[in-house]
């Protein structure tokens, strides 16, 4: 069920609220002004708001307006008494979803808040499925070693297990991450990823737990972090082997207690994540040398999942290369050119070093200068792959 905020300077509409909200089932905060429905708002997940119009210190407009300016995504109805319904128009056209006039009615109370989180929950999942339709995830190739990936995802997904992906760069870990997800009974919710190699050590921890506002000088405002983001989802880490000790200290302890705090606040907030991870670095090495958390290891690598490079799945290339042809050819709306035996020998004979990102790189590119038809003194031509064939 939801979480339910009431924000309302008469106790006696509190009281009356919560009881029949919480007999619903919902989870009800209360707050007796708009500061400290703020306060409560930045604290805690909350689905839906009710708040009154008029109060002392800070009134439901403001409250609203604050909350929409910090990014807060709760759905607002707003609890009017008469003479102030003009006000509660406004209030709609500022994002709040409905008003309801004192005393509430409660069938109406209970249909408008029904509603308010059925659309809500309409346009979260509207979201995800738009991601979903907009990508075209799936593992090309049928060589043993891309197959015993395949399986492994398979029996792992549909688990809760922690799983740590290795493999070098542009081997697909991150694309095995989102089938992970994609295939867990999480995959209704958000995945959320961070490539812990692209963000500076100082920020780490605020942009995985968040941070209060005045945590640090920059700090304007509150942020969410990707823990709370990925709340009942997955969060990918990708480069986990780049991330500071001390960042690592505070995620091994966020998955021990299933709780995190944000950088610079007290409170402890509780998060359901099932956390992914992926490098393309030895751990065990990194370990020894001091750079990397055992502990932390043994609790990412519940499962591993080495990823094999593209010259070690050979057989595979030219799968892949029919793939990112008939890929590329469609998304510059070309008719689809045609890769002439000579040319895939040499493909076929490359060391790939840069794996799958490197051969779709080189398909687009010959795609885009190349006439249509591929030869292999095209390849000569626009790459230097000659320098690394395969005896």
């Amino acid at each position: 069920m939801a979480h339910i905020l009431i924000v309302d300077d008469e106790k006696s509409i509190r009281d009356t609220l919560i009881e029949i909200l919480e007999f619903e089932g919902h989870r009800v905060g209360q707050a007796g002004d708009g500061e400290v429905g703020l306060s409560y708002l930045k604290k805690h997940h909350v689905d839906l708001v009710l708040c009154d119009i008029k109060m002392p210190k800070m009134d439901g407009i403001q409250l609203l307006d604050l909350a929409n300016s910090e990014g807060i995504a709760a759905v607002f109805i707003m609890i009017t008494a008469q003479g102030t319904i003009e006000t509660a128009v406004e209030a709609t056209k500022k994002g709040a979803f409905d008003f309801i006039e004192k005393p509430p009615d409660l069938n109406r109370l209970l249909l408008t808040i029904k509603n308010a989180l059925e659309k809500e929950h309409l346009i979260q999942e509207a979201k995800i499925l738009k991601n979903k339709i907009s990508r075209n995830i799936d593992i090309i190739g049928d060589s043993n070693q891309i197959n015993r990936v395949k399986s492994v995802i398979e029996k792992v997904a549909p688990t809760q297990a922690r799983v740590l992906i290795t493999g070098e760069n542009g081997t697909g870990k991150e694309l095995v991450a989102k089938l992970l997800h994609e295939k867990s009974d999480r995959s209704n919710k958000h995945l959320i990823e961070v490539n812990c190699a692209a963000i500076p050590s100082e920020l780490i921890e605020s942009e995985l737990f968040g941070h209060e506002k005045g945590a640090f000088t920059s700090a304007n405002k509150q942020r969410i972090g990707k823990f709370e983001q990925a709340h009942k989802g997955t969060l990918f880490l990708d480069e986990i082997g780049d991330m500071s000790l001390a960042a690592q200290s505070k995620v091994l302890r966020a998955l021990q207690e299933d709780r995190i705090t944000r950088v610079g606040g007290e409170k402890s907030i509780k998060v359901d994540v099932r956390v992914v991870a992926a490098t393309n670095k030895n751990l065990k090495n990194e370990i020894t040398n001091g750079n990397f958390r055992e502990d932390l290891y043994h609790r990412l690598s519940v499962i591993l999942i080495e990823v094999p490079s593209l010259r070690d799945r050979s057989k595979d290339i030219i799968m892949l290369t029919d793939y990112f042809l008939k890929e590329v050819c469609s998304a510059y709306g070309v008719a689809l050119k045609v890769m002439k035996p000579d040319a895939r020998q040499i493909l076929n004979q490359y060391m790939w070093p840069g794996n799958i990102r490197e051969l779709r790189n080189v398909i687009e590119r010959l795609v885009i200068l190349c006439e249509n038809e591929i030869s292999a003194k095209d390849i000569n031509y626009h790459t230097n792959l000659k320098k690394l064939i395969m005896p």
